[in-house]
């Protein structure tokens, strides 16, 4: 019976194309400035001139998934809910998957600033809690609606120092801290009962951070189902947390690893990103991450660059001119 069995699943493998030995590795782009590129009139281009649109074209350049973001309340109206939607269904027209990235704020939230919604400033613990719950219900059921299903959602950015200071700051309020975590992943679950819920932070190099964060959610009764990380070799440079890329690509993957045995969750770069002014190196770069991400048998479930279409004043991009650059070519390639 078991030799039968196991010639079943075999044949089952080969017809589902190696389906249930690997799954499906993720990869995807944060394109959250979408919206704003196009009311400001930024056009995008594929590599022969051809105008397209920013979803399209990271489909064509062998993307499978975005992520966006979803702020509270934004004074221009972008990536609030109503935007967040409009981007999510392009995707869901070319069979792009969703990840949201709720930032619980009114702008950019990341290690630095974690700033309260204008809206919540005068809220108690326990009304926060709720406020953070229902944001996150209304935004999800506004994409379930209208036909949206979400794969994964981050209950927070970078939130390596937690979120909604002072009350949700870890370092001071960690029960406070995964106590909104908990909330958020509720509220996730309620709405989407299949969706991963994801905790991410930045440096996925240093695994001191990530015991401290994962620790104490752990403690505090907070739950999660992927471990987000942020991979920029160019950030670890400019703070000497790293010499060169070598460094942050072996120290990730060793993090990661460790990660997964420590937690028994899987995890997944959400953010990565390299100079856009040295194409070739952020090419093979890009090559070695996936690849060693995709080695590693299901544990790591993709990679995902942040903003690759973003030029000028932010460095990180991989985009020249509108067009992209080869650092784009390691999706295709892989």
């Amino acid at each position: 019976m078991t030799k039968r069995l196991n010639i079943l699943l075999c044949l089952l493998v080969v017809a589902c194309g190696g389906a249930l030995a690997q799954g499906t590795f993720w990869l995807g782009a944060d394109i959250s400035g979408t919206t704003a590129l196009e009311a400001h009139g930024g056009q995008l281009y594929n590599s022969s001139g051809e105008p397209r649109e920013n979803t399209q074209l990271m489909k064509e350049l062998g993307l499978n998934a975005v992520r966006l973001r979803a702020w509270v309340n934004p004074k221009d109206g972008f990536c609030r809910p109503d935007d967040v939607l409009l981007m999510a269904s392009r995707a869901k027209a070319l069979g792009m998957e969703v990840m949201i990235d709720f930032h619980y704020s009114d702008w950019w939230a990341d290690p630095g600033q974690q700033n309260i919604p204008a809206a919540w400033k005068d809220m108690s613990y326990d009304e926060m809690r709720q406020a953070l719950a229902e944001h996150t219900r209304s935004t999800l059921l506004l994409l379930k609606t209208n036909g949206i299903n979400v794969r994964w959602v981050q209950v927070g950015n970078e939130t390596t120092n937690g979120f909604l200071w002072p009350m949700g700051r870890a370092q001071e309020n960690m029960a406070q801290y995964a106590g909104l975590t908990q909330a958020g992943y509720e509220a996730v679950k309620q709405v989407f009962p299949e969706a991963q819920v994801i905790i991410h932070l930045d440096q996925a190099r240093d695994a001191k951070r990530y015991d401290f964060i994962f620790d104490g959610l752990k403690a505090n009764g907070a739950k999660w189902d992927i471990i987000g990380m942020s991979v920029y070799p160019y950030w670890d440079q400019r703070e000497k947390a790293e010499k060169n890329d070598a460094g942050t690509l072996k120290h990730a993957l060793k993090n990661m690893k460790r990660l997964v045995k420590k937690f028994g969750t899987p995890v997944m770069v959400v953010e990565t990103g390299y100079e856009a002014a040295r194409p070739e190196e952020g090419r093979r770069f890009m090559e070695k991450l996936i690849s060693a991400c995709q080695e590693m048998d299901g544990r790591c479930l993709g990679v995902f660059y942040w903003a690759p279409e973003l030029e000028h004043h932010y460095p990180l991009g991989a985009f020249k001119d509108g067009r992209p650059t080869a650092i784009m070519e390691a999706f295709r390639h892989r």
